[in-house]
């Protein structure tokens, strides 16, 4: 079975309705993304940063995984599939796909602020102040911050070097170090970038594009795949 690997962005959970994480004014939901999405944020107003996740949690628990989704969890009958995602909902596994790499970390997780390993899962929307982890310590969302490593990255090359197709949807790949990763691609692999706008900044003709949103686009692609 060939193996698939996908890099996905946010224009795939846009179509659920999940906002973009921020607009071209450096602004997230009327936030600015320093004081709530750094380590800075963190230490000066951590009441503001769980506010502002969990208001994104429950946001997200209330939309649904999209046609793009459910097509990237189908193609599992036919490819062995690795998702890596710079998302940080649920909706790929709510699709149904069963190995997803959050690059950026889950809404759905809380960390100790002390020991990065200390993950626990998130019931419901609220992660509130004066939750604590064995250690004693406030408990903050399990994202990446700015600023701030992106670990599982290894992982993601890892995949990426062993992939026979490496599908890119909905992102434009402008964020680094996820944008990094189509270089990991081996020779010969079949690489597919799906987009509204195709990027102006690949100029490698192995590439092929479908202008598409995640939805559309992932519906020609399975016929491509398939054909």
């Amino acid at each position: 079975m060939k193996r698939l690997v996908v890099l996905t962005g946010a224009g795939v959970s846009a179509e659920s309705g999940i906002p973009t994480f921020r607009d071209a004014g450096g602004l997230w939901e009327g936030y600015d993304v320093m004081e709530v999405a750094t380590p800075e944020g963190w230490a000066k107003n951590p009441a503001l940063v769980l506010e502002f996740y969990n208001q994104r949690r429950k946001k997200a628990l209330e939309v649904f995984p999209n046609r793009g989704h459910e097509l990237l969890a189908e193609l599992e009958n036919h490819f062995d599939v690795t998702i890596i995602t710079q998302n940080v909902d649920n909706l790929h596994e709510r699709a149904g796909s069963s190995h997803v790499v959050h690059l950026h970390g889950s809404l759905f997780e809380s960390r100790s602020s002390v020991d990065e390993q200390m993950v626990y899962p998130i019931e419901g929307w609220e992660l509130k102040m004066g939750d604590v982890c064995e250690l004693g310590t406030q408990l903050r969302p399990n994202i990446v911050w700015f600023g701030e490593l992106v670990h599982k990255i290894e992982d993601a090359i890892v995949h990426t070097m062993e992939a026979d197709i490496f599908l890119i949807v909905g992102t434009s790949l402008q964020v680094y170090p996820a944008a990094s990763l189509i270089q990991y691609t081996p020779p010969g692999s079949r690489r597919i970038i799906v987009d509204p706008k195709r990027p102006d900044h690949f100029l490698d003709l192995s590439l092929e594009f479908v202008e598409a949103g995640a939805g559309v686009g992932m519906e020609q692609v399975k016929k491509m795949l398939l054909a």
